[in-house]
């Protein structure tokens, strides 16, 4: 029993446990100072990529609307902690469960379209949260954007050490819970349908149902990531919440791999991690302003190039060069005897 399920989420855990170390690691010194910020980024953003893979990877569903929904649970639980009062286990409930809600609404009428109509009619969602963000200001203080605290659980108050360990269990919970829903029945319609629409209808699937469920799920993914956005970086503003993070966060899971679960994990750190923790500090390229992000774009295009199926295969394919190493060198040990 606990060898099937080291086996099956033994991986998860490992990153768990990298991840959790960190915060000890920068107290010693012995990595710099703002690069648990950089990986805080990484998990939220990975979470987000998460969902977003369930809807385009596992369904075949494309949504740029990402964005939106994340600022919509940003704002929603900043208002409820900061304003209300709310704590923030409830708060983050409700910030969860109302953009979800407005998310099955929305995937009710534009998940009837498919291909880049539906991501237009996702993307218009997420420009109308937006101007809300900008011009709600009795509510979202407009571009100042609203501040919120690390989190509290009964009483306790979080510091960003305890913020960060709390982002990492919740990143490997989700994990697991992704990996279980994926081979559930649930997730094989969800493969069925993306393979042919007309084949899983023959079977009786019921395509809207499916589709609703792996939109409800890329929806709360989303505002869960930017419950942690708000909380984590404790600031929020109606410009961070545009079409370009809902591209990056699409490039996440296209790099990382679909229908992976580590995929947008790794996707996350090469996309938002490299040009934070590693470009800056590199000789020529960190000393020019913008020059980082260049080296990223060329950086996301080559692993595109020649990792299409997405760069968490390339642990395979050092397994399977070492593998050829060993046996050559094998094969040369018997010849010579």
């Amino acid at each position: 029993m606990i060898k099937d399920i080291l086996n099956r989420y033994g991986k998860y855990m490992i990153l768990g446990l990298i991840l959790v170390s960190l915060p000890t690691l920068q107290s010693m010194g012995l990595i710099r100072s703002g690069t648990l910020q950089s990986f805080g980024t990484i998990i939220f953003y990975g979470i987000v990529a998460l969902g977003l893979n369930v809807l385009l990877g596992y369904s075949g569903l494309i949504s740029l609307g990402t964005a939106g929904f994340m600022g919509f649970g940003a704002y929603m639980s900043a208002f409820l902690t900061m304003e209300m009062g709310w704590p923030f286990i409830l708060s983050m409930a409700a910030s969860v469960l109302l953009p979800t809600a407005i998310g099955v609404l929305v995937g009710l009428v534009s998940l009837r379209l498919s291909g880049m109509y539906l991501a237009i009619a996702t993307l218009a969602v997420a420009e109308i949260f937006r101007r809300m963000f900008e011009e709600f200001s009795f509510i979202t203080r407009g571009f100042r954007g609203m501040s919120s605290e690390f989190p509290s659980f009964f009483g306790i108050q979080f510091e960003r050490d305890q913020t960060f360990v709390f982002m990492v269990l919740l990143l490997v919970g989700l994990m697991v819970l992704t990996d279980n829903f994926i081979h559930s029945s649930v997730g094989r319609a969800l493969l069925t349908m993306r393979a042919s629409e007309a084949a899983a209808q023959a079977m009786g699937i019921n395509l809207l149902k499916y589709k609703l469920t792996a939109f409800s799920i890329a929806t709360a993914y989303a505002a869960l990531g930017g419950i942690l956005y708000a909380h984590f970086v404790r600031h929020t503003s109606p410009e961070v919440w545009n079409l370009m993070l809902s591209l990056q966060i699409l490039a996440v899971i296209v790099i990382g791999g679909l229908k992976t679960i580590m995929g947008p994990i790794v996707g996350s750190l090469v996309v938002f991690g490299i040009p934070a923790i590693i470009l800056p500090r590199l000789p020529v390229i960190g000393g020019v302003p913008g020059l980082a992000m260049v080296f990223n774009g060329i950086l996301v295009v080559v692993v595109i190039l020649f990792y299409p199926n997405g760069l968490v295969n390339i642990v395979y394919d050092i397994k399977k060069m070492v593998l050829f190493i060993v046996g050559k060198g094998k094969g040369k040990e018997k010849v010579a005897k």
